[in-house]
């Protein structure tokens, strides 16, 4: 266990581009929109951007507590902490695996969490150090996979749930981002990456599609403007996607045997 965290969800996607953040932040609010108390760790050390979706401004850091723990900053009601607010944004991080890998654990395990009951972490995409070091060392209790119905990315999808059945931990569904655009002007409805995927993928490696989202112009528009959509529309019909996505979310974690040992980490 994590001190100060119940359960740890990882969202990840095979490949770059599919909207993972998007939907990590989203599906965060919507969790907490539910009741519970709920952070987000932003694991893309190369290409942090949970800062801006959350609104924190440039120059914002964490506060100290004792020696070698910080604070998590507090944004929309969730705890969050990221490379971001380690380190000036628009510097790279030039930096080879080990570091990396380094850096993930040091903001998950020096993160004073206060009483979550989830913590979503926003994965990098691809299958590299960070993925390892979180499969062997973070008691991850599922994952979602994000993805879009391209034939491409339903590849890269493929080869993110394998990673994770290898290391036993329970996929507990795909995102199918960008399903569907509507024509703002005559609202036409097209596939434009393709249609079925999500489904198809479910299907084959026995998990379920945890929702459909539409590739709308206002879901871009209000995480790069800091107020995601969960926060900017709460009763609008995307939140009520997220929201059933995170009542899904919930329900599978809830239904796992904790039959494990209890393993906490002290000072």
């Amino acid at each position: 266990m994590i001190e100060g965290v119940k359960h740890i969800v990882a969202v990840a996607s095979g490949k770059g581009g599919v909207g993972k953040s998007t939907v990590t932040v989203n599906l965060a609010l919507a969790m907490a929109a539910e009741g519970y108390r709920v952070g987000i760790l932003d694991a893309d050390i190369h290409g942090p951007s949970q800062a801006q979706m959350l609104g924190v401004g440039e120059g914002v850091r964490p506060v100290a507590a004792g020696e070698s723990r910080m604070y998590p900053l507090e944004a929309h009601g969730l705890q969050a902490m990221s490379m971001a607010f380690m380190v000036d944004t628009r510097e790279p991080m030039v930096w080879r695996g080990p570091m990396v890998a380094g850096a993930f654990q040091q903001l998950l395990t020096q993160t004073v969490w206060d009483d979550l009951d989830y913590l979503f972490i926003d994965m990098p995409p691809g299958t590299g150090d960070i993925q390892l070091t979180l499969a062997q060392k973070v008691p991850v209790d599922g994952a979602v996979i994000v993805t879009t119905p391209q034939d491409i990315a339903l590849l890269d999808a493929r080869k993110g749930i394998e990673m994770f059945r290898k290391v036993n931990v329970p996929v507990l569904g795909v995102v199918e981002n960008m399903s569907l655009h509507v024509c703002s002007n005559c609202g036409h409805a097209e596939p434009i990456f393709g249609e079925g995927g999500g489904e198809r993928i479910a299907t084959e490696y026995e998990t379920r599609v945890l929702g459909r989202l539409p590739l709308a112009l206002s879901i871009r528009e209000q995480v790069d403007g800091g107020r995601p959509t969960v926060v900017a529309e709460p009763e609008g019909e995307v939140t009520a996607i997220f929201r059933a996505m995170a009542r899904q979310v919930a329900e599978q974690v809830a239904g796992q045997d904790d039959t494990g040992p209890n393993i906490t980490f002290s000072d």
